[in-house]
């Protein structure tokens, strides 16, 4: 089973597919800066618990970012599409290029159609 944290009464895993909305202050300006990856890491218990985001950017390098859970200027964490994995740690992405290095099963769902 993966790792997971509860953030705002959001339930977030390794493998899921996040939208990380952080307050970014430059000079007496603030704005909004949003950060959208795939979960590869959930690190540590408690106050210190950390999580990665990796994404891959321009000409298809891969930018990886470290947050703490509790980070002040997290002003939310949306989660796009739940992962279906078997790992905590999904290292095994930075290896693979282009499409491959993003996609991840996505969790079957347990709504019932009526």
């Amino acid at each position: 089973m993966a790792q997971y944290f509860t953030y705002n009464d959001t339930e977030v895993a390794t493998g899921d597919t996040l939208r990380v909305h952080q307050e970014i202050t430059e000079g007496d300006k603030k704005r909004v800066q949003i950060f959208e990856g795939i979960v590869i890491a959930i690190k540590n218990r408690g106050a210190g618990k950390s999580f990665t985001i990796r994404k891959i950017g321009a000409n298809g390098i891969g930018v990886e970012k470290i947050y703490p859970v509790s980070l002040p200027s997290i002003k939310q964490i949306e989660v796009k599409r739940k992962g279906s994995v078997r790992r905590s740690k999904l290292y095994f992405l930075r290896e693979r290029i282009g499409k491959a290095a993003t996609r991840i099963k996505e969790k079957a769902t347990n709504t019932k159609a009526a």
